[in-house]
């Protein structure tokens, strides 16, 4: 009985430990993050208005947080401005777009991403204002992907590992062919990763992210 409790004691221990190093390393890279967002907002904000879009080049919608908590996710808009009526109507025109969508939650060659939104995500860049979501503390710099409130009915068995963990700026599934990567395979790796979570696992995807961002692996 006493080595059950020792052992209970120690996990505790050992998951409070790697919680506060995660939200210190969070802090840090947020605070950095957010001061890095000031020029690169400045010359985001040129290049749309170069292009004649004068919409704001920011982007919040709703999803789903740490034990299904619901929270407003930011990032730099790559679609055009109206963006979710767009989709409706090409799904509405288009059955194939429609199959496309239900199955995979994406399309491949999305007509609605700008010039500009193309080159912000094939590196990420449009991921950057989530660094504020990191800060605030509704996201971390590694976690489970921010699923829309929308998916919850497809994430089916997953949903309870998946808001097991606080959502992240990059994951496994991200680290592991990111749009390559069908719904399917995305959420057997965020399962695989709320099992997994820990201190070494959240390094090695980290430094993951680089090779994958830069590389643009599975970049669309």
């Amino acid at each position: 009985m006493d080595n059950n409790i020792n052992t209970v004691h120690k996990f505790k221990i050992t998951k409070y430990s790697y919680l506060f190093f995660k939200r210190l390393f969070d802090i840090i890279c947020g605070l950095f993050g957010v001061l890095l967002l000031i020029p690169v907002t400045i010359l985001l904000k040129i290049a749309y208005i170069c292009t004649g879009d004068f919409h704001t080049i920011f982007f919040a919608q709703e999803r789903i947080g740490k034990n299904g908590k619901h929270f407003r996710l930011f990032k730099y808009r790559s679609m055009i401005p109206n963006a979710e009526a767009k989709l409706d109507e090409l799904m509405k025109n288009d059955k194939k777009i429609k199959d496309e969508y239900r199955k995979n939650k994406k399309l491949q060659k999305d007509p609605r991403i700008t010039k500009i939104g193309k080159f912000i995500r094939r590196y990420s860049i449009d991921e950057l204002p989530q660094l504020i979501n990191v800060l605030i503390g509704n996201m971390s710099i590694v976690g489970p992907r921010p699923y829309l409130p929308g998916e919850k009915k497809d994430m089916k068995k997953y949903y309870d590992f998946i808001i097991s963990c606080k959502p992240g700026l990059t994951g496994l599934w991200q680290v592991s062919g990111r749009s390559d990567v069908s719904f399917e395979c995305r959420l057997k790796l965020e399962k695989e990763y709320s099992e997994k979570c820990s201190l070494w696992f959240d390094t090695k995807i980290f430094f993951r992210t680089f090779k994958a961002v830069f590389g643009k692996q599975g970049a669309k």
